[in-house]
């Protein structure tokens, strides 16, 4: 079902190339699925030049920044509704807690991680969080997902593309995967279950 949606957009906006990498990236930090990434892998592997992956970098930064915005206002005039109807319980009782008790940090850490940048757009316009620490908390943390998929597929790339023909690597990724999850998941289950015991 996620496929269905999101590779229609991705080979869509894979014809137009950063004007389709900046429409894809802000139109989901505000509401659809299909996440950026899909995009900017595959640009950056196949990119000339490091000013062509910089280019990549920070288009999908910025556009994904100006989405959020976009996001932020649909919280702001929507209010809890749209994330009470898009959201399950739970995610926005965790999203309520991230950015109760991180702040703009919690804003960061969505903006680097999984988690659904758009839901917390929502929550932080539909609570009113201060729009400057909303952005700047979102270019640091978009800039350093970006960044780092630019940089590491830029510098190994090609040997990237090797290892992902080794079933080896495969299985020490899926292991170090694995351990990275496990605790990433309890610190955000533990998020609802803080906010259910508050």
């Amino acid at each position: 079902m996620f496929k269905e949606i999101t590779d229609p957009i991705i080979e869509w906006a894979g014809e137009w190339g950063l004007l389709g990498l900046a429409a894809v990236s802000a139109s989901e930090a505000a509401f659809q699925p299909a996440p950026p990434d899909l995009l900017v892998i595959p640009m950056v592997l196949g990119a000339d030049s490091s000013l062509d992956i910089l280019a990549i970098v920070l288009v999908a930064t910025i556009s994904s920044v100006v989405g959020a915005v976009g996001g932020y206002g649909i919280g702001a005039y929507a209010g809890r509704p749209i994330l009470e109807r898009f959201a399950r319980d739970t995610t926005v009782a965790r999203l309520d807690a991230l950015m109760v008790r991180y702040g703009s940090a919690g804003i960061f850490l969505a903006a680097v991680s999984p988690i659904p940048y758009k839901a917390l757009a929502w929550a932080a316009g539909a609570s009113r969080m201060d729009l400057r620490l909303f952005v700047v908390a979102g270019l640091f943390g978009r800039g350093i997902r970006f960044g780092m998929e630019g940089l590491v597929l830029g510098i190994w790339g090609d040997e990237f593309l090797g290892l992902m023909k080794d079933p080896l690597a495969w299985l020490v990724g899926g292991f170090l995967g694995l351990l990275l999850f496990i605790p990433v998941m309890g610190w955000w289950t533990g998020l609802a279950e803080a906010t259910d015991s508050e």
